[in-house]
């Protein structure tokens, strides 16, 4: 049964787990500035350097559905437990890799580990806060976040130029696997005197009716093309090719395209708590929002491919990065259409697939901008990096388009449901270009 108020205890259990998920932010996006010295250290080239990217987001990815059966198989606090034991395995063996092998599965372990943390730290919330609270924690859980974002903007620069590869991702990976060790002792799934959800496997069988079930519901179907087309764009700049892309690109020094990257992490800090306030109050207005910041998104992506000379002012690049990262905090509209449109005992699994929309992006961008990165070889570098971030931009304008597709079809079904007298979890207005869509789903 839901708590009827938040107790200190659920405090202290959610400030730990929450702890967790902002070291695993963290380890996700370290190749947001130490993607340079990683080419160097093992030497690739931008295709080889964006497989440790691509396989830890495509890993994340995959592992979401599995995550979400684990959880209710063995609870939060034993998934979280693994978590941070897997992220500081992962981080220890990268500082100690010295082959391009090593380094691979270190990112593979890394992903591993990520993937655990934040349907974890969702479950301890939703058991331990009242259901009126739920969505501010999960605003708030968001946003501390980006706090490990931000740890790997300026301050991880600082701390590899002074003491060295080796011994910066050492002291992350040792640190990460002993607070697990914190989350056995201070971490309980349910409230005290609750009783503990006991749960049964899931059939492989069972599991893909679910998954097809819930693919099927055009509110998911929404849902995981708005998460495929406003985070993918924040997370390849903030997790591998921002900063090449202003180091090399632009021209920048290291500690100021660290500067402009942490722009994106207090964007995503200011733009979470302030868009899950209008959205938890104005339920209507958040798919204008994000087809807002769609159009907002490709503008911008239009002023920084089209710039001419390629070179582009650093006033402008510093406005088009926090806009841009807007995209984080917008794409919680996914996860609050997979909740809405399904019927609870298939949110997990709605929330899953939709999940899985925005890492499939990432893994497919980040690894086509090291293609072509390393096709335009010989060109003046802001050239060559205008032709390599055209994947981003050909995402966004394809998660663009289905995202507008799929928003009219939602909207029908909510039209022909109030028709036949049914209750819809958010009431519209009907505009004039819902009729091309109304037609289909009364016949």
């Amino acid at each position: 049964m839901p708590v009827d108020r938040a107790t200190g205890q659920a405090w202290l259990i959610w400030t730990t787990a929450v702890l967790v998920y902002v070291a695993a932010v963290f380890h996700r996006t370290t190749l947001g500035v130490a993607g340079l010295q990683a080419g160097e250290r093992f030497g690739l080239g931008p295709a080889a350097l964006s497989t440790f990217t691509v396989l830890q987001v495509g890993v994340y990815a995959l592992m979401q559905i599995p995550t979400g059966l684990l959880v209710d198989r063995f609870g939060p606090r034993r998934v979280l437990t693994a978590a941070a034991l897997f992220m500081g395995a992962g981080q220890t063996l990268f500082a100690l890799a010295d082959s391009y092998a090593l380094g691979v599965t270190a990112r593979v372990v890394l992903g591993v580990g990520d993937a655990m943390t934040f349907v974890s730290v969702l479950r301890l919330a939703a058991a331990h806060f009242p259901p009126r609270r739920f969505p501010v924690i999960m605003t708030l859980t968001a946003a501390l976040g980006a706090a490990g974002n931000l740890v790997s903007t300026v301050p991880l620069t600082l701390l590899l130029h002074s003491a060295g590869w080796t011994w910066t991702f050492l002291i992350a990976g040792v640190a990460t696997a002993v607070f697990s060790a914190a989350v056995v002792l201070g971490v309980r799934d349910v409230p005290s005197g609750a009783p503990v959800p006991v749960v049964e496997p899931v059939p492989l069988r069972t599991l893909a009716r679910r998954v097809r079930t819930a693919w099927r519901v055009p509110g998911t179907r929404l849902g995981f093309w708005a998460h495929f087309s406003t985070m993918s764009t924040p997370a390849v700049l903030g997790m591998l090719w921002g900063y090449p892309y202003l180091v090399q690109g632009q021209g920048l020094s290291a500690t100021a395209a660290s500067s402009v990257l942490s722009l994106l992490v207090v964007s995503a800090i200011v733009g979470g708590p302030l868009f899950g306030a209008v959205i938890s109050r104005l339920p209507a207005a958040r798919m204008p929002i994000t087809i807002g910041y769609l159009a907002l998104a490709v503008v911008l992506w239009t002023v920084l491919l089209g710039w001419p000379g390629g070179r582009v002012p650093l006033p402008v690049i510093a406005v088009v990065f926090f806009l841009l990262a807007l995209g984080g905090p917008i794409s919680g509209v996914a996860f609050a259409l997979a909740r809405d449109y399904n019927p609870m005992h298939r949110v997990s699994t709605a929330t899953g697939v939709v999940n899985v929309g925005g890492f499939l992006a990432v893994t497919f961008t980040a690894l086509a901008v090291g293609v072509l990165l390393d096709l335009a070889d010989g060109l003046p570098r802001a050239q060559a990096y205008r032709i390599g971030l055209l994947p981003v931009a050909v995402v966004l304008l394809l998660g663009t388009w289905r995202t507008t597709a799929w928003w009219r079809r939602a909207r029908a079904e909510v039209f022909a449901a109030e028709a036949r007298g049914e209750e819809v979890p958010v009431r519209i207005r009907q505009r004039r270009w819902d009729a091309a869509e109304l037609e289909p789903a009364s016949a």
